[in-house]
C-alpha cells in the first residue's frame, strides 16, 4: 500500500466539517509518522506557497520532486494540497501538531523544514516573506537560530555559507574531529536510516539533497586546509 493511499484513508476519516489540522490528531503509532510527516510537508508548503502572494506552478511542482510522486498517486497528493490551502487553520496550527509528534525526534523536524526549503527555492527566488514564515516554523518546532541558519545557507545561495555549520563542527576543530563528523553526517543521511526515522521512501530526494551538501562541505574542508582524506 503506498502512502498516498494511507493519506487518503486518513483524510476520508475526517468527520465532515472537520480540518485537515484534525488528521494529526487521528495519527498515533510509529506506523503512521511517514502519514503525518508527508501530509505537514504539503500541508505546510502549501501555506507557504502563498507566503510571497503568488502560488506558482513550479512551487506546486516542487512537491512531486521532494516527493517523487507517482502519476496514479497525483490525485491524491493534489487533494492534501487544496484541502491544506484552503484550510481556515493558520500554519501555526499545523505547525504545533507536527512538532508535538515528533517533539521526541527533533532529526525528523528539521528534515521536516529542509522540504519547506526546498519547495520554497522551487521558483528560484527567496522573498522576505517566505523567510518570516520558515523562521516561524523553525520557532514552533524548537530549532535554534544556529540551526535555522545552516539550513538557510545550504539552500539559499544568498546566503552566507560556512561549510563548518554545515557538519556543525567549530573552525578551529582538528582534521580527526572534522572528518568524524562528515562522516556521522553521512551515516545519519543515508536513505536506510531516515527511513528509520518515520520518513516516506517517497521523501528521499531530500536526503540526496543534504548529501550533496554534506560532501561539499568536507571537500571545502580539506581544501582550504590542504588535507588529504
Amino acid at each position: 500500500m503506498s502512502i498516498w493511499t494511507r493519506i487518503t484513508e486518513a483524510i476520508a476519516a475526517l468527520a465532515k466539517g472537520e480540518g485537515l489540522t484534525a488528521v494529526f490528531d487521528k495519527l498515533r503509532g510509529p506506523r503512521e509518522k511517514g502519514v503525518a510527516f508527508a501530509i505537514a510537508v504539503i500541508a505546510l508548503g502549501a501555506k507557504m506557497a502563498k507566503a510571497d502572494g503568488v502560488v506558482s506552478r513550479v512551487e506546486v511542482r516542487a512537491f512531486r520532486e521532494v516527493f517523487r510522486i507517482a502519476p496514479e498517486d497525483e490525485a491524491s497528493a493534489a487533494r492534501v494540497f487544496n484541502l491544506a490551502r484552503q484550510d481556515s487553520a493558520g500554519f501555526e496550527a499545523y505547525a504545533k501538531r507536527i512538532a508535538g509528534m515528533f517533539r521526541d525526534d527533533p532529526g525528523v523536524l528539521c528534515n521536516l523544514l529542509e522540504g519547506l526549503f526546498y519547495i520554497a527555492m522551487a521558483d528560484g527566488g527567496y522573498h522576505p516573506e517566505e523567510d518570516a514564515y520558515l523562521k516561524q516554523v523553525a520557532e514552533i518546532f524548537g530549532l535554534d537560530e544556529r540551526a535555522f541558519s545552516r539550513l538557510r545557507a545550504r539552500f539559499v545561495p544568498e546566503a552566507e555559507h560556512d561549510p563548518y555549520d554545515v557538519l556543525d563542527v567549530a573552525h578551529d576543530a582538528p582534521m580527526p574531529v572534522v572528518r568524524a563528523a562528515w562522516r556521522a553526517a553521512v551515516r545519519a543521511s543515508h536513505p536506510d536510516q531516515l527511513q528509520a526515522q518515520g520518513l516516506p521512501k517517497e521523501s528521499i530526494r531530500m536526503a540526496e539533497k543534504r548529501m550533496v551538501d554534506i560532501n561539499r562541505a568536507w571537500a571545502e574542508i580539506r581544501e582550504e586546509r590542504g588535507a588529504a582524506a
